[in-house]
């Protein structure tokens, strides 16, 4: 059976926003996006729309080098690589072109922040949080079941899963080893401890 790897990022960025999920669930990564590929070129999260706008939020393709990321002077973070068969990560590819070619009809879960800070479950099949987004990808692709309403779903409980932490840290320190166009060399990667 053939193999292949996605990679869940998770981070804390300094927004107003991320502040306030910190300071309510303690939790220490705020924001969970999913990559296709190990340079984290193709990686997609729901997040704001326009840099300094933090109300209006979509589907996304992020990048490290861009919008609140590039802003940010560190970016504590973590990379799990998480070995799939070949067949979900198909899967999980299929879905996410679904969310390109569609992309004008998802808008971000404001409603599912609100309710997921109070632990209410909501469900809307048009709106997502960053985390229940790359939970539907997972779920739906037979990688992984929390059992929990997706809204509830945070980036912590990503720490759960079966894969390898290939990066912890400040993940500006990517930029810097990143070779042309802006893309990461995760064999340089080491993960880091404390």
């Amino acid at each position: 059976m053939d193999k292949a790897h996605l990679y869940v990022v998770l981070t804390r960025t300094n927004t107003v926003i991320s502040r306030l999920i910190h300071l309510v669930t303690r939790d220490e990564y705020t924001h969970a996006a999913l990559a296709l590929d190990r340079d984290l070129k193709e990686m997609y999260s729901f997040a704001r729309k326009y840099t300094h706008n933090p109300f209006i939020g979509r589907f996304k393709h992020e990048r490290l080098d861009e919008g609140i990321y590039r802003l940010a002077k560190r970016l504590p973070g973590l990379i799990l690589e998480i070995e799939v068969a070949e067949e979900q990560y198909q899967q999980v590819s299929r879905l996410i072109q679904e969310f390109v070619d569609n992309s004008s009809r998802y808008k971000y879960n404001c409603r599912g922040l609100v309710y997921g800070l109070l632990n209410k479950p909501t469900k809307r099949d048009d709106r997502f949080l960053c985390s229940q987004f790359v939970y539907y990808l997972l779920k739906e692709s037979g990688v992984v079941d929390f059992h929990m309403p997706a809204n509830l779903v945070k980036p912590q409980h990503f720490l759960d899963l079966q894969a390898r932490v290939v990066y912890q840290g400040d993940l500006k320190e990517l930029l810097g080893t990143a070779g042309q166009g802006g893309r990461f060399r995760i064999r340089r990667w080491v993960k880091k401890t404390g």
